[in-house]
């Protein structure tokens, strides 16, 4: 027997951005739709057992919605710049007992829900619980969770940034075109917030948190439906697809594993493949960006058979015109660990002490100068390093990690 309850999350999982997104538009109130949605999901519940599963459960779904919003602003007669929106809304619904039928009427929305999620006004930290909340249909508990944070403390992160879109009176748009780069780069760096959380979480006992790296991926796949010329949307896919690929070898035993020691065998290929299709694609588009850069850097790491034939020459150079974009701490880092990794510590190491001030409460900064004073033997260094490093890391399996690292050059 079918899983009525089962069918339900499913659908909600996949199609809550899409609905959600209409009925904000229409009501102006993410309240209101949040509201109307759950009311959705429950007559689904009470409904489905006794009739069956809908043949187009989505659009059952949207367009129950859809009516008990319609029904709930028609009571309120305070919102009078919502008649004409409803008006319209129920021209659409041809026959009121066949919602099977009237899926295709309702607009995507998800394009204007993303930039309103991810406007500038609003903190890093209300944009990703917004985006997870809304686009990606999680529950205040499942984000709390994911983010190690009481719930309450979630909760009233919501209501904030709800709060700030109503009085700030944030447009419920797409940005013209002249602002339009500024803020895609803004929900780019958003949905890959959430896909680093879930790859390398900042806290806890769990390194990997594998519901946030496949909401992140589904939320990126999302972008490029709605946004299928921007090379920098597939850059951003492409790139999460390639760290996730090797996402199940990164712990073994409850301990973390370097990518030159993993075991590549276990890389999940499909998704190696998919990515460098994706970032070859992104390329051909001829305006290459961060995104693509990273996603080709990624490409070369995925690609090689075995750490011994990573492309670190060209790694470098990639890491060299990323660089020109983003001259960042960060990207510097990561270019001089490629430049000893193509065979000049001695250079790549100097280099990292031309950043020292500027990283000194970054771990991997210490962690990295560790790495390469353990290989040039420089053993009490190296070891003063690594206690830099893990009295930083927050997160339980990488201070391990450093720890073992730091007993064997002690």
């Amino acid at each position: 027997m079918v899983d009525i309850r089962a069918a339900a999350e499913s659908v909600f999982r996949q199609e809550s951005g899409r609905i959600i997104a209409s009925l904000i538009r229409i009501s102006g109130s993410f309240d209101r739709a949040e509201e109307a949605m759950q009311e959705s999901f429950a007559s689904a519940l009470a409904t489905w057992p006794a009739k069956g599963i809908p043949a187009n459960p989505a659009a059952w779904i949207m367009t129950t919605a859809h009516r008990k919003l319609i029904d709930d602003v028609r009571r309120d007669h305070t919102r009078r710049d919502k008649q004409e929106a409803l008006k319209y809304e129920t021209a659409q619904m041809a026959d009121p007992s066949e919602p099977d039928d009237i899926a295709g009427h309702f607009p995507d929305d998800r394009l204007r829900l993303i930039f309103t999620c991810c406007h500038p006004a609003l903190n890093a930290e209300a944009q990703i619980a917004l985006t997870l909340r809304t686009l990606g249909g999680l529950s205040t508990p499942e984000i709390a969770r994911a983010f190690l944070l009481p719930e309450p403390t979630l909760a009233q992160r919501l209501v904030r940034a709800k709060r700030k879109i109503a009085e700030a009176r944030i447009p419920y748009e797409v940005p013209p075109p002249e602002r339009l780069p500024e803020r895609l780069a803004a929900a780019q760096s958003v949905i890959y917030l959430i896909f680093n959380e879930g790859y390398s979480a900042t806290s806890g006992t769990a390194l990997v948190r594998n519901d946030l790296c496949a909401e992140a991926i589904r939320l990126g796949r999302m972008l490029c439906e709605l946004m299928p010329r921007q090379a920098e949307n597939i850059g951003l896919l492409a790139l999460m697809l390639l760290h996730d690929s090797r996402r199940n070898t990164r712990v073994a035993n409850g301990e973390l594993v370097t990518l030159e020691e993993q075991d590549r065998s276990q890389w999940d290929r499909a998704e190696i493949e998919e990515g460098v299709a994706l970032i070859e694609k992104a390329l051909r588009m001829g305006c290459p960006g961060p995104n693509q850069l990273q996603a080709a850097i990624a490409a070369l790491h995925a690609q090689a058979k075995t750490a011994r034939d990573t492309d670190w020459p060209q790694i470098a150079a990639l890491y060299a015109t990323l660089f020109g974009i983003n001259p960042s701490p960060v990207v510097a880092l990561n270019h001089a660990v490629a430049i000893a990794m193509s065979g000049s510590i001695e250079d790549g190491l100097r280099r990292m002490d031309e950043l020292n001030g500027s990283l000194d409460q970054y771990y991997l900064f210490h962690a990295s100068r560790a790495d390469l004073l353990r290989r040039l033997n420089r053993n009490a260094e190296s070891a003063s390093a690594y206690r830099q490093a893990a009295a930083l890391a927050s997160n339980q399996i990488e201070r391990d990690f450093l720890n073992r690292r730091l007993r064997s050059v002690s």
